[in-house]
């Protein structure tokens, strides 16, 4: 089934009235669940596990478990409308899904992760096997390192009752590492300081500020390491306030910091693919739908409101991270695999309380603040998009905008000046084609 175009219903009925009426028929309640408040609260992991988190061993709190095994996964391709799921589970039930980091397995690396990482002091069996399994068993072998994604994307999950106009929210309960390391990699050209497609700077540096330095190109010279790739293995370690990654430089000098596990790849369905010229969807850029939105508020205690477009839902997940500063600026966050867990509810106009412009936008929550999301160009999902920041703020300022009016009940002029002296917008990620801002709206600053 199609999913519904809203734009001849914001035609006729104008773009303020349009989320007047999403704001008014959400009003009423009756969906548990759905509500922009606190989330319930999860488990940030304490301690490292003892030994890697191999598939389906350990703890799996969610009604549900499902791992990454090859059949169950998409690598470097998201699910598209119609896609066939590899779970079913009701709203309101919560699933476990143990995900695996793209990096150690990527071709550059050698497709091998067993080698990769034993060359970084990791033994055999500290390597995860359904890592191994994908790099070496998956059915789209081999791959196109040019043209398809990093990502190892599992799913879709088919959630009950999701239908196209509703709102599908995903709360992550917890984010725990499965391995204690992670890796940092960059790409030529895929970096905020990466070279263009000519081989040129791009714009605002010269050739010499390019990072990695230009001389670790392999394009050159045929080096299958085309792109220059620097990897930096990155272990974890217990630290006094929990799991730390460390980075060793200089003489006996190193720099240290806490983990911040989260799905930098949380999405549903978004759009359906093209058999004769796009047959799958790209993993790289994030959508209205969701996909790689990489934005590091979203791990435990959050919420993540994303708008349905396809029966079921088909929710999917990827792209683990340890760590992440907003903007990703080399290309990768701290890579490494995560066991999640997830409560999956279903919010439909009349019978939930979804933000209003989650109906139309991504949209986060933490139970500090609200996360109005903006992309530089949210529709894009075959090929790649171009960045613009510019694009993608304006468009964050608009859905917090609306947030305020519709659902705060602010009149639009007094909400404009309040994001402006009191909220904050950050840049999401400047590394995924279609770039991200996202603000940040306090509750604190709202008595009721």
């Amino acid at each position: 089934m199609a999913p519904p175009d809203p734009r001849p219903l914001l035609a006729a009925l104008g773009r303020r009235d349009f989320l007047r009426a999403a704001a008014a028929v959400t009003a009423a309640g009756g969906l548990a669940g759905c509500g922009t408040s606190a989330t319930v609260p999860g488990s940030v992991a304490a301690t490292l596990p003892d030994g890697p988190l191999q598939p389906g061993a350990g703890d799996i709190p969610g009604d549900h478990y499902l791992g990454s095994d090859p059949a169950d996964v998409r690598w470097g391709y998201v699910p598209a409308i119609g896609a066939a799921p590899v779970l079913t589970m009701r709203s309101g039930q919560t699933v476990t899904i143990d995900t695996v980091s793209h990096e150690g397995i990527l071709e550059d690396q050698g497709r091998d992760p067993v080698a990769w990482f034993g060359r970084h002091g990791v033994a055999a069996d500290g390597v995860l096997s359904d890592a191994v399994a994908v790099a070496r068993d998956y059915r789209r072998t081999p791959r196109d390192f040019d043209a398809d994604g990093p990502h190892v994307i599992t799913g879709p999950v088919f959630v009950e009752g999701a239908r196209p106009g509703d709102v599908l929210k995903v709360e992550t309960l917890s984010a725990v590492p499965r391995v204690p390391y992670g890796v940092v990699s960059s790409r030529h050209g895929k970096g905020a300081l990466g070279r263009t497609a000519s081989g040129a700077p791009p714009a605002g540096i010269v050739l010499d500020e390019v990072m990695p330095p230009p001389a670790t190109d392999g394009r050159a010279t045929g080096d299958p390491a085309r792109y220059g790739n620097v990897s930096v293995f990155t272990p974890v370690r217990d630290g006094a306030d929990g799991p730390e990654a460390y980075l060793a430089f200089g003489e006996g000098q190193e720099v240290s910091f806490g983990l911040r596990p989260f799905m930098g790849t949380m999405g549903v369905a978004h759009a359906a693919a093209d058999a004769e010229n796009a047959p799958e969807l790209n993993s790289i850029p994030p959508t209205l739908g969701g996909g790689n939105i990489d934005i590091r508020l979203l791990g435990p205690d959050s919420a993540f409101y994303l708008p349905v477009r396809a029966e079921g839902a088909l929710f999917h997940v990827g792209d683990p991270h340890l760590a992440m500063g907003d903007g990703e600026v080399a290309l990768t966050a701290l890579e490494g695999s995560l066991r999640a867990t997830f409560r999956l509810t279903v919010c439909r106009p009349g019978e939930g309380t979804a933000p209003s412009v989650a109906f139309g936008h991504p949209f986060g929550e933490t139970p500090d603040a609200w996360v109005p999301i903006g992309l530089s160009d949210p529709d894009g999902s075959v090929g790649g998009q171009k960045g613009d920041l510019d694009v993608a703020m304006r468009r964050a300022v608009v859905n917090a905008l609306d947030f305020l009016q519709e659902d705060r009940g602010m009149d639009r002029a007094t909400a404009y000046a309040y994001l402006s002296a009191a909220a904050d917008f950050a840049v999401s990620q400047v590394v995924d084609r279609t770039v991200g801002v996202h603000g940040v709206i306090p509750k604190a600053h709202f008595r009721s």
